[in-house]
């Protein structure tokens, strides 16, 4: 998906004219404007920190919320999606890179949360999303990778009855590559499409 993020709806549009039609944002009002004034066969998807008094910004419009880091933000999404008749597309966002600072459960909060995935029907479980750690040491970003990965496979074992939990959301610009070796259906591309 290309992430448009930082880029302007002209940027956008040069891409959606050249074949491109799944884009990814991460603030809830640039979101929402550009669903207004882009093309309506957009597929749109939303990857930053969604904050819960934001969710009517982003969850009529979004068909996969990827950015699901919180137990709280999930509830919060659930509790919108009844009161609206709305099912929500996501992605569990699992914290795999060794910084502190990153988002997302760890892999024993993300299996509390399956177990219990019938208390959400407003929500679609479609796999799980990750950012390998910041760093230009490939052997490092291959370690995280493959952890989520075996992970993905681990979990698609254990909850067959979770029959749409097929997307595995990792890699961006600098190391796609090694994600697609280690089972991505989906690779975050910004840079690498729209520029610095």
């Amino acid at each position: 998906m290309a992430v448009s993020k930082y880029y302007p709806a002209e940027a956008i549009e040069r891409a959606y004219k050249a074949g491109q039609r799944v884009f990814a944002e991460s603030r809830p009002q640039d979101f929402a404007a550009k669903v207004e004034i882009l093309p309506k066969d957009i597929e749109w998807h939303f990857i930053g920190h969604l904050q819960t008094n934001k969710l009517k910004l982003v969850l009529p419009y979004a068909s996969l919320v990827q950015s699901v880091d919180t137990r709280h933000l999930l509830d919060e999404i659930e509790k919108w999606g009844k009161a609206n008749d709305h099912i929500t597309d996501i992605l569990l966002e699992i914290h795999i890179g060794a910084e502190q600072t990153k988002q997302g459960f760890a892999e024993e909060e993300a299996l509390e949360i399956l177990f219990n995935a019938d208390k959400f029907p407003h929500v679609r479980f479609r796999g799980l999303m990750a950012m390998a750690t910041n760093t230009d040491d490939e052997s490092v970003i291959d370690a995280d990778f493959a952890r989520i990965d075996t992970f993905m496979a681990y979990v698609k074992d254990l909850f067959p009855e979770l029959e749409a939990f097929d997307q595995l959301s990792i890699g961006m610009s600098g190391d796609y590559k090694i994600a697609l070796r280690h089972g991505a259906t989906m690779v975050r591309i910004g840079t690498a499409i729209f520029a610095e």
